[in-house]
């Protein structure tokens, strides 16, 4: 066991995965010489050579649409965008590329790539920074969705994310790199997609959350013990798939539910988990599920605090649903 922040996590698991698999490989603007832009690769290319970690022009809809033909070919690339908003530039070759190819196909072909990209606020990023759009790859059919929250998650979803067959979207939750350490395993191991953590368990209300807006709701539940209010702490780990059955079972027993994520509110992927609850728990509820959410703007650069989710909004939200209110 070794104690690593989350961006070492990310880089013990690229050494680990490289050194199983000779067809992993590492592609992106800075990734070789300069480490990567946060360091997620660093030492990489002095280790596995210039041919298996690859410095690419900058140009997303080149790397992704590069790793694409080396993942059906054969490979399995891991493809590094800088910042989670630039992949906007790569979304023919995602959207309409990726996730369609063993559909397409009809099951000849599968594209074994992960897309790495950090996201979200709390950095006071500039423009395109910080944007959280998980909500965009979500709606695609064809890919998978994953996004840690600690270091111990990054590690075990990123190897399970190179060994899927199939397009997987890893979100790094940017504020949450250097945020803290733990113990994690060395060596091989994978944490299972479509398997949410409960982190507290808890009886009042169930707080559904991923990727840094954990650590917010933890925060919230450590706030409300105080007032003698249990809250239960799902931790998602992966969008998609979704592991409804974990968030249906605790509401049945909290009969209150609330979603965190920093992304707009408006058709979030707290609006899907909602509708999951409504669908299959709607008798269990007490109240109104509630969203705490970013608001319906472009984030704000110099003001992400004033726009990002927090302790005092959860806190807010727990005591509008236990009033039997709608927040």
């Amino acid at each position: 066991m070794t104690q690593r922040n989350l961006i070492e996590a990310v880089n013990d698991a690229l050494t680990v995965a490289m050194s199983e698999d000779e067809r992993v490989m590492i592609m992106g603007e800075d990734v070789g010489r300069n480490g990567g832009v946060f360091r997620a690769t660093n030492g990489l290319i002095e280790r596995f050579g210039d041919e298996r970690v690859v410095d690419t022009p900058l140009a997303e809809a080149g790397i992704v649409g590069s790793a694409i033909g080396l993942a059906v070919y054969g490979l399995r690339p891991v493809a590094e965008i800088q910042f989670l908003g630039f992949s906007m530039q790569a979304f023919a070759q995602l959207l309409l590329q990726a996730a369609r190819i063993r559909m397409r196909s009809l099951g000849r072909f599968s594209c074994p790539l992960v897309l790495r990209a950090p996201f979200g606020g709390g950095v006071h990023s500039l423009e395109l920074h910080s944007d959280a759009l998980e909500a965009h790859f979500v709606h695609t059919p064809g890919l998978k969705v994953v996004a840690p929250a600690n270091p111990y998650d990054a590690k075990g979803l990123l190897l399970a994310a190179i060994e899927d067959p199939d397009p997987v979207v890893y979100l790094e939750p940017l504020r949450v790199y250097r945020a803290g350490r733990s113990e994690i395993p060395d060596g091989y191991y994978t944490v299972p997609l479509g398997k949410a953590a409960i982190v507290r368990e808890g009886t009042d209300v169930t707080v559904i959350a991923w990727s840094a807006m954990v650590a917010v709701a933890l925060e919230a539940a450590e706030m409300l013990a105080d007032e003698g209010i249990s809250l239960e702490v799902i931790d998602l780990r992966t969008l998609v798939p979704l592991d409804t059955a974990t968030i249906v079972n605790s509401v049945q027993k909290t009969a209150h539910a609330i979603v965190i994520h920093e992304a707009p509110r408006t058709a979030g992927v707290g609006a899907e988990i909602v509708a999951q609850i409504n669908e299959r728990a709607l008798y269990s509820l007490e109240a109104p599920v509630a969203r705490v959410t970013g608001y319906d703007i472009i984030p704000p650069a110099g003001m992400e605090d004033s726009y990002l989710p927090n302790a005092t909004r959860v806190m807010q939200a727990v005591h509008a649903v236990l009033d039997e209110q709608a927040p």
